[in-house]
């Protein structure tokens, strides 16, 4: 069946038409994100303690004049007269220098911020010793001045623990044992029977304990 259909542009027209009660705006809209903090080590709490020449024992780490010195020996001293004392001998951390220091009894000292923190002997670059913290993997770099002699003993992969004094590696310790490889042995001296071992060895580290 033929038919014709009428159609109402106006009122399609006010369909379209956006109502006055809404509005548009020309800038892009964006949902907010939200994202998770960042997780940090907890912050190293600074450590002064103040400590009498009572407490003063070997290993005790003391600031004098500005400086860390760790005790080496001591002695209380109660004379028949005069004030009793405390004579120790004590080692420079920056300095390495020895001197013999007097304290009056019961005297009140301050203690060096001294702590240590083990990490992993990685590799040498160039005239630097790398360690590597573990856990962060936070690189300390070590002079061959700072290492020393120590060097001899130094192996790849070893644990130390490195001593820090305000921010600053001051000393390193080496692993208490260190199991060594022999990888060559020079002959004695024919007819040399005078000494119990005439034998040059040269070794590596091989493990540590």
């Amino acid at each position: 069946m033929a038919g014709t259909a009428a159609f109402n542009f106006s009122s399609a027209t006010s369909f379209l038409r956006p109502s006055s009660s809404l509005k548009f705006s020309s800038k892009p809209s964006f949902l907010p994100m939200r994202f998770s903090p960042k997780t940090h080590s907890p912050p190293r709490i600074l450590r002064i303690n103040a400590l009498t020449s009572n407490d003063i024992k070997v290993g005790t780490n003391l600031e004098v004049d500005g400086a860390p010195w760790r005790i080496l020996e001591f002695l209380h001293v109660k004379p028949g007269k005069g004030a009793a004392f405390v004579r120790t001998k004590m080692r420079n951390y920056i300095t390495g220098n020895t001197v013999e220091k007097t304290f009056r009894a019961g005297s009140t000292i301050e203690e060096a911020n001294v702590f240590k923190e083990t990490k992993q002997y990685t590799y040498k670059d160039g005239a630097q010793f790398v360690f590597m913290d573990m856990n962060t993997f936070e690189e300390t770099r070590l002079n061959e001045k700072d290492v020393g002699d120590k060097t001899k003993w130094l192996k790849e992969g070893m644990d130390c623990n490195l001593l820090f004094w305000n921010g600053k590696v001051i000393d390193f310790e080496l692993p208490i044992t260190v199991q060594l490889k022999v990888v060559d042995v020079d002959p004695g001296l024919k007819g040399d029977t005078t000494s119990g071992n005439s034998h040059g060895l040269t070794s590596n580290p091989l493990f540590v304990n």
